[in-house]
C-alpha cells in the first residue's frame, strides 16, 4: 500500500509574522518601527509619571545663598529636587526627605545667612582696628542668633547689637542695647519665662548691657519682652493668667455642685472676678487723747527755790531798782552790801519759788499695713440651665421649664459655691431657658472640590485614567494596525461551487423543515460537516463528539477499533 503524501506543515504566528514582515518595503518597515518605539516611549513616559513619588518640602524659607548651595549638594548626591516660590523652597521625593535634611545639616547647610566666629577663621593681614571690632561684632551678633534659634518654636532670629565705643569720660559713657527679631513657627508662641530666657541670655553674653535694654519682637512686630517701669505697676501676662485660673476656680466649684443635681451638660456657667491688683502699703501712729488718771508715771522732776531777799518794791523805775545803802551796823558785825539786817532771833524766808515736771505713759499704736494683691473685688456669675426632662403618661418624654422654687434653690447652691458676700457687690443670675439640640444643628460640609482627601484621589484616579487612555490608544492607533499588516487573519477555507449549493440547500432544509426532518449525522453532506467542523472550536468539538458516542456508541467502539488496528498495521510494515 502506497504511503499518502503528506500535507504541508501549518505555518506558525511566528512565521507567518516574519513572511509578512519581509514582503514589506523598506518605507513601510521604518514607518512601523518608528511607530513601535514611539509608542514604547510613550508608555514608559507616562508609567514612570504615574510612578512618581511624591514630593515633600526639604527647606522652606532659605536664602539665595544657602539655596545654592543646597542645589549643589543635592546635584552632586544625583538627587532630583524642585525649587517653588521663588527659590526659597526646595523640594525632594519624601522617602528621602529627612536622610538628606539630616546629611546637609552635617555638611552646616542651611547656614541661615548669619555667621558666627568661623568669620574670624579668614581675616587678612593689615586689616585696621575698626574693620576687626565690625568682624567680632558680627560673629557676636551670628552666633547669639544661632543660640536663640535652638529654640523649638523659632524658626529664624536676627541680633543687632548697639556697642558704644569706649570712652576715657564717665560722664559720656553709653550703655551697650539690643534688638532682638524671631520668626516663630506657625501655631507656635513664646511664654513669659522664654522670652525672659532670651533677653538674659543676650544681656549675659555682651559686656555691661543691662537686661531691661534688651528689646525682643516677633515677625509680626509684636513686643514679646515688656519691661516693668520703676514703680512696679506695669500689667502683665501673669496677671491675666491669674485672672483667668481664679475664673476656671470658680467654674469648676460651679460645675462640682450642680452635675449630681442637674446633670452634666444642663447648664453653662461663667464667671467675671474683678481682681485687684494694686500694690498698698500703709503705716499709722494713733495717740489716744485724755489718758486716765491711773497711767504710769514715766519720770518726774521737782526743783523748789527759797530766797531771804524781797522781790523788787515800789513803782517801777530808775530810782526804786537801785541798790539799797549800806546801813550802819554794829562794829562787832559789820554790814554786808545788799544784805538786808535780820531782826529776830532766826531770819524769815521772804521769797520762796517751787517746780515740779510731771511725765506720763501716753498710749501709742503704730500700724504697719500691706495689702496683698490679687483680691478680689467682685463677682458676677452668670448661669444658664436647660429645661428638665419629663414623661407623659404615654411614656414619650418632653421638656418643661423649671419652677422658681428649683431655680431659687439653684441661685442658692450656687451663692454658697463662690462664697457671695453682698458687702462686696457680687451679683448672681440664674436662667432657664431650653438648649439647642447639637444633632439637629445643621452641620455645614466642606464642599467636595475643596476637600484635601477627594483633591488626592481625584488626582490618584485621573494619573490612573490617563496611563489607561494612552495604553488604548497606543492599542487601537498603533498596535492593531501593525498586528493587522504582520499577522493578517487567516482566510476561510474555499469551497466549490457543489458544496455551496449543498450548503445552501441544507440551510433552506433546516429552515423551512419540520422538527426531526434534518436527520442524523449521516444525512448531513460531508461538505457542510466538513465546513461546520472547521468553523467549531475544540471544546465544540469536544461536546460534538460527547453527543455523538452517546447517540450511536456502536460506531464510535468500531471507529475505535480501526483506529486501533490502522495503528498496529501501521507498526507491522
Amino acid at each position: 500500500m502506497a504511503e499518502e503524501a503528506l500535507p504541508n506543515p501549518p505555518t506558525t504566528p511566528l512565521q507567518a509574522i516574519m513572511d509578512n514582515f519581509t514582503r514589506l518595503t523598506p518605507r513601510q518597515k521604518m514607518a512601523g518601527a518608528a511607530a513601535l518605539a514611539f509608542s514604547v516611549a510613550l508608555l514608559v513616559g507616562v508609567w514612570l509619571w504615574s510612578q512618581e513619588p511624591p514630593y515633600s518640602v526639604l527647606f522652606s524659607g532659605v536664602e539665595e545663598k544657602d539655596g545654592g548651595a543646597i542645589i549643589t549638594a543635592l546635584q552632586q548626591q544625583n538627587v532630583p529636587y524642585r525649587v517653588e516660590n521663588g527659590g526659597a523652597t526646595i523640594m525632594v521625593p519624601g522617602a528621602r526627605a529627612n536622610e538628606l535634611r539630616l546629611a546637609l545639616a552635617a555638611q552646616g547647610l542651611p547656614r541661615g545667612g548669619s555667621v558666627g566666629f568661623e568669620l574670624l577663621e579668614t581675616q587678612k593681614l593689615g586689616l585696621s582696628q575698626f574693620h576687626e571690632q565690625v568682624n567680632y561684632q558680627r560673629a557676636l551678633e551670628g552666633e547669639l542668633a544661632r543660640t536663640i534659634q535652638s529654640i523649638g518654636a523659632v524658626a529664624g532670629a536676627r541680633v543687632h547689637l548697639a556697642i558704644p565705643k569706649q570712652t576715657a569720660f564717665l560722664r559720656n559713657e553709653q550703655k551697650p542695647t539690643a534688638s532682638i527679631v524671631v520668626n516663630l513657627r506657625p501655631g507656635r508662641r513664646l511664654d513669659a519665662a522664654q522670652v525672659a530666657g532670651i533677653v538674659h541670655l543676650v544681656s549675659s553674653s555682651v559686656p555691661e548691657l543691662a537686661a531691661n535694654q534688651v528689646s525682643v519682637i516677633d515677625q509680626n512686630g509684636n513686643l514679646l519682652a515688656r519691661q516693668r517701669k520703676q514703680d512696679g505697676v506695669a500689667l502683665d501676662d501673669t496677671q491675666l493668667e491669674y485672672v483667668r485660673n481664679v475664673e476656671e476656680s470658680y467654674i469648676t466649684r460651679i460645675q462640682k455642685i450642680l452635675d449630681p443635681v442637674l446633670g452634666a451638660g444642663n447648664f453653662r456657667a461663667q464667671v467675671m472676678a474683678d481682681v485687684d491688683f494694686d500694690a498698698a502699703e500703709q503705716t499709722s501712729e494713733t495717740y489716744k487723747p485724755n489718758p486716765s488718771p491711773d497711767t504710769a508715771v514715766r519720770s518726774q522732776q521737782t526743783a523748789e527755790n527759797i530766797s531771804n531777799q524781797p522781790g523788787p518794791i515800789g513803782v517801777p523805775g530808775a530810782l526804786s531798782n537801785q541798790p539799797p545803802v549800806p546801813a550802819t551796823a554794829p562794829i562787832t558785825t559789820p554790814a554786808v552790801p545788799g544784805q538786808a539786817a535780820q531782826s529776830g532771833p532766826q531770819a524769815v524766808p521772804l521769797n520762796t519759788n517751787k517746780t515740779a515736771t510731771i511725765n506720763y505713759e501716753v498710749d501709742k499704736t503704730v500700724a504697719h499695713v500691706r495689702r496683698a494683691v490679687g483680691q478680689v473685688r467682685r463677682l458676677s456669675v452668670a448661669l444658664v440651665v436647660n429645661n428638665k426632662a419629663e414623661k407623659d403618661a404615654k411614656g414619650n418624654v418632653k421638656t418643661a421649664p423649671l419652677s422658681e422654687a428649683e431655680v431659687r434653690k439653684i441661685n442658692d447652691l450656687v451663692r454658697e459655691a463662690v462664697g457671695y458676700v453682698e458687702k462686696r457687690g457680687d451679683t448672681i443670675n440664674v436662667t432657664n431657658t431650653a438648649f439647642t439640640d447639637p444633632a439637629r444643628e445643621e452641620v455645614t460640609a466642606l464642599p467636595i472640590y475643596q476637600d484635601p482627601q477627594a483633591i488626592n484621589l481625584a488626582k490618584e484616579l485621573a494619573r490612573w485614567l490617563v496611563l489607561l487612555l494612552v495604553i488604548l490608544l497606543v492599542y487601537k492607533k498603533v498596535i492593531q494596525p501593525l498586528m493587522r499588516t504582520f499577522a493578517p487573519p487567516e482566510p476561510e477555507p474555499a469551497i466549490g461551487a457543489e458544496a455551496e449549493g449543498a450548503i445552501a440547500a441544507y440551510n433552506a432544509q433546516a429552515e423551512g423543515g419540520e422538527e426531526g426532518s434534518l436527520g442524523t449525522d449521516d444525512d448531513i453532506p460531508p461538505e457542510v460537516l466538513e465546513l461546520e467542523l472547521a468553523k467549531m472550536s475544540f471544546e465544540k468539538k469536544l461536546a460534538r463528539a460527547r453527543e455523538v458516542a452517546a447517540k450511536d456508541p456502536k460506531m464510535v467502539a468500531q471507529l475505535i477499533k480501526e483506529w486501533m488496528g490502522g495503528g498496529a498495521s501501521g507498526e507491522g510494515r
